[in-house]
């Protein structure tokens, strides 16, 4: 777990010099962003070759705790805004990690060949959930998943997901270990 506290002292370094987080506090960045993070993993399973593409990586939450405690998944941040990429880009030499790239794009613009190329596709406070679905659609394989993180409150009907070419496989609500911080990890599978 070390590489988990090395990022956490890279997230703070860099977060006194670009707006990478609001959340400052050691506790809470373990509890809503590293714990967060690390839940979408209850979303899929790890299968050889599993690739996955997460849009607005931003801070490179979830997928960098994700990466690291399963570096076997080979990994896609996607981050417009050209500070986050770098620090993406530092935390990702910093930590030695391999199989992952940065593309420092708009999700919207990325090329052909990033389509219909990935079996899990994430999004932390990318957009509402419908909009998340229909721009992540194009970027996973027929019957590949994506796994969001919302609060608990938030609710979708059937016709909304059924519309957005995505059936629901599961919708888990946990509370964040050492926390009385409640999300839902949304589970939808790509039918269309």
């Amino acid at each position: 777990m070390l590489s988990i506290f090395q990022f956490i002292t890279e997230l703070n370094k860099w977060n006194r010099k670009i707006n990478l987080t609001a959340i400052r506090d050691e506790r809470d960045i373990v509890v809503k962003h590293i714990l967060d993070s690390l839940a979408y993993l209850k979303g899929f399973s790890i299968t050889p070759g599993i690739r996955l593409l997460d849009m607005g990586a931003g801070a490179g939450l979830p997928a960098i705790p994700i990466k690291i405690v399963r570096p076997s998944i080979t990994t896609t941040l996607v981050e417009s805004v050209k500070k986050k990429a770098s620090f993406l880009r530092h935390v990702v030499r910093t930590l030695n990690l391999t199989s992952i790239e940065v593309v420092d794009q708009r999700i919207e613009e990325l090329p052909a060949l990033f389509r219909a190329a990935y079996d899990i596709v994430t999004a932390r406070a990318f957009a509402d959930i419908i909009t998340a679905l229909t721009t992540g659609q194009s970027f996973l394989k027929k019957g590949g998943l994506m796994v969001l993180s919302r609060g608990p409150e938030e609710t979708l009907s059937m016709q909304e997901i059924n519309k957005s070419g995505f059936g629901l496989v599961n919708r888990i609500v946990l509370t964040l270990p050492h926390s009385d911080y409640k999300r839902a990890i949304w589970v939808f599978k790509r039918i269309v």
